[in-house]
């Protein structure tokens, strides 16, 4: 495993859909006077005094809407259901998109809108339902999933943006100096069996500017099913409504034929600027605004289990690390890792990190790297891969595979404002960072993977 690989960060397999959620008290947001929109959230201009403060004293908030995530809490969608399954699912999250929307531009009262949420989920939540009800039986508890509440958070800034800015976003709380948090990065001992090898993937920096923002793996055959912008490399066709049989039919920007896909959410300069999708689904539409950042540099690599030997991934094996909803859900599936180049055996998870002058911002993504031996994907998109314990070995029933590790760097001016893009509602937190791959490895780069991985050799 690399210097940059932490078993510290996220739970290690999702809590079978049952996460600790805190629903803070809304009746002073209902209060509120007005909601002035923010280009990563609402803030309520005059608060309550509901802690003894006067209104002038109290701190402002940042308003979202916190909804279950309801593909979660799913276990079994039959074949034939997953279709309609799937496009209900992306409808809850455009539902909460919109509402979001209407919520930030002050065009409907909190406790109104909310209970419109409810009606519209409720809707499509039993339509989930009925899909998987046809051929299977029915989730149980899927309906009392359709309530949604507000979630606090501190405001962007308490000081006045930079002229041009955008209001909202990330602010002073969101950024932390690396150089003022401590190692912490622990990788497990290597042992007598383990697989020290690696393979690197060369696939470049998407100069190609392959961007989009749907989801194929969460949200397959919908358009802008991510609502935040998506950069690319590998595989040169990949969107919405790609297949197996398109992908292994596609080119590649991967220099040694892996026709696998590789994608993650584009960081953004939050200057004032206007982006070619300012106007668009994806971009300014969902409140993602600024300067898109081209990578500096991307980095694949498969490597080894240091406890035993890997086996074949199989072709079309999607995994996802990191939760694009980390900031509502709470941190079980959360992976970022956000770094400087010259600290990255310091990895923060819930801050993006300020780098000292003639550094460089670093993303890390650790996929999951063991399988169930028999799916490529799950009815949640994360029960057939899960993450190594801490002694490296896998749970019970999962057998180790190459590990991928990407490594994403960017030059950003000093001083800069960034943010990822997100979903609407959880405001670009640094805690939603998340990865996407889908193996289309031709087989036998795969069995060289595993060959290099277990022979302790380090391949390209």
């Amino acid at each position: 495993m690399s210097d940059n690989d932490s078993t510290e960060g996220p739970a290690r397999q999702d809590k079978a859909g049952h996460k600790r959620r805190t629903r803070p008290l809304y009746k002073a947001l209902a209060a509120a006077s007005a909601l002035v929109l923010g280009g990563g959230g609402v803030v309520i201009a005059d608060q309550v005094a509901s802690a003894g403060q006067s209104p002038a004293r109290s701190a402002p908030v940042t308003a979202t809407i916190d909804c279950p995530d309801v593909g979660e809490r799913l276990r079994e969608v039959p074949d034939q259901a997953r279709g309609e399954v799937d496009r209900e699912l992306a409808t809850l999250d455009t539902q909460i998109a919109e509402a979001y929307q209407r919520l930030a531009t002050g065009r409907a009262p909190a406790d109104a809108l909310l209970g419109e949420l409810k009606d519209r989920r409720s809707t499509s939540i039993g339509r989930v339902s009925e899909a998987i009800g046809r051929t299977a039986a029915r989730p149980d508890g899927l309906a009392e999933l359709s309530a949604c509440a507000m979630q606090e958070a501190p405001a962007a800034d308490a000081e006045p943006a930079r002229a041009g800015a955008p209001k909202g976003g990330p602010g002073r709380a969101d950024f932390v100096p690396i150089g003022s948090v401590k190692p912490n990065v622990r990788r497990p001992a290597a042992k007598p069996g383990g697989s020290k090898g690696s393979l690197a993937v060369e696939c470049g920096r998407n100069e190609e500017r392959h961007l989009n923002p749907d989801n194929v793996i969460v949200a397959p055959g919908v358009s802008n099913g991510a609502h935040h912008m998506h950069d690319y490399v590998g595989n040169k066709t990949t969107d919405a409504f790609s297949t197996n049989n398109s992908l292994a039919a596609s080119g590649t920007t991967c220099s040694n034929g892996d026709l696998s896909t590789y994608y993650w959410p584009v960081l953004r300069l939050r200057d004032g600027k206007a982006e070619q999708d300012a106007g668009a689904p994806g971009g300014g539409q969902d409140a993602n605004v600024g300067t898109i950042l081209r990578p500096k540099q991307v980095s694949i690599e498969f490597k080894g289990s240091p406890v035993s030997r890997v086996t074949a991934m199989p072709r079309f094996l999607r995994i996802i690390t990191g939760d694009a909803k980390a900031f509502t859900n709470g941190p079980a599936n959360a992976n970022a890792s956000w770094s400087c180049t010259g600290f990255e055996n310091r990895q923060l998870k819930d801050k993006y990190p300020i780098c000292p002058k003639g550094t460089d911002v670093v993303r890390t993504f650790n996929f999951q790297s063991c399988w169930d031996g028999k799916n490529t994907d799950s009815a949640n998109h994360r029960t057939h891969v899960a993450f190594a314990g801490r002694n490296g070995s896998c749970p019970a029933g999962f057998k180790a595979v190459p590990q991928l590790v990407q490594r994403i760097v960017y030059a950003t001016p000093p001083g800069a404002r960034f943010a990822v893009d997100s979903f609407p509602e959880q405001l670009h937190k640094p805690v939603t960072d998340h990865g996407d791959f889908i193996n289309v490895m031709p087989d036998e780069l795969m069995a060289k993977a595993v060959r290099c991985v277990n022979g302790g050799r380090t391949c390209r």
